[in-house]
């Protein structure tokens, strides 16, 4: 008993934690617990009956004045942890009386850099991706396949400039983004922005094949940290969003050519890695 007060002591140390920070203190606290084979479930009602329960020596875990400051801030931590699966209803009857087991997801969170990990996968938003790479990309990433997601996002990018700008499949990469944002002469240029503007703009799709879509395509990137999947990633939608104003642009403001739109990114594997 008493978990919670052992491990943060200071109620205000308690109150002053966001939710999900409380919340992932609390998942390992109910690992603890579980792991001890004392109970099979976890119980909200346990840990709130804890804040008003002496110890062997006759004191409070916390204040009881701060009791239903910490009732709130606990609750909410167990509520993120069900909202997000990691914890679960307990079957049949248990379950309805509300006891929680542990979901999938939560068995595999080991530390606190994993559960860091987790978050981060939360926060890429299906709903806010291109339709390019709103599937295969969402779904590799939320998998943990930070350098496959990343790498599917970039070579989107690439076949949609090829594909919006007419080329051929014998331009690749940095020399392909040259050609389609040329200043003045290339098919996807903006030629009402100024010179300045169609140079920087070229070499933001240059920079981008260049910096992280290229290195996936000639070695083995070892990519590990999934807040920085995610910023490519939304870097990545942000270009396919410049193609998509350039394609309906270069069609007088009618909209997309079908073709274009309804396209879907093939599979993508080792051998088109290139």
């Amino acid at each position: 008993m008493f978990d919670l007060a052992k491990a943060i002591p200071d109620p205000d140390l308690v109150l002053a934690m966001e939710p999900e920070e409380l919340a992932a203190k609390l998942l390992f606290l109910i690992k603890q617990r579980l792991s001890a084979g004392d109970h099979p479930y976890a119980h909200l009602g346990n840990y709130i009956n804890e804040l008003t329960t002496k110890d062997r020596n006759g004191n409070y875990p916390y204040p009881l004045e701060r009791r239903e400051e910490l009732r709130v801030a606990i609750a909410e931590a167990w509520n993120w942890l069900e909202v997000n699966g990691l914890l679960i209803a307990a079957e049949g009857s248990n379950g309805q009386s509300g006891f929680r087991v542990l979901g999938r997801r939560a068995q595999h969170i080991a530390d606190a850099s994993t559960f860091a990990e987790f978050q981060a996968t939360r926060m890429l938003r299906k709903e806010l991706l291109h339709r390019r790479i709103a599937d295969r990309v969402w779904s590799a990433f939320l998998r943990g396949e930070f350098d496959g997601a990343v790498f599917q996002a970039m070579k989107a990018v690439e076949v949609y400039v090829r594909e919006a700008g007419g080329f051929g499949q014998d331009l690749l990469g940095v020399k392909l983004m040259q050609e389609a944002f040329k200043p003045k002469d290339g098919p996807l240029t903006d030629n009402d922005s100024e010179g300045g503007e169609q140079v920087s703009r070229m070499q933001l799709f240059c920079g981008a094949m260049g910096s992280y879509k290229n290195p996936n395509s000639h070695r083995d990137v070892d990519m590990n940290d999934p807040a920085e999947a995610l910023e490519i990633i939304l870097l990545a939608n942000h270009l396919l969003r410049i193609v998509d104003a350039r394609a309906v642009a270069i069609s007088g403001g009618k909209g997309m050519p079908t073709a274009i739109v309804e396209r879907q990114p093939s599979s993508i594997n080792d051998k088109d890695r290139r």
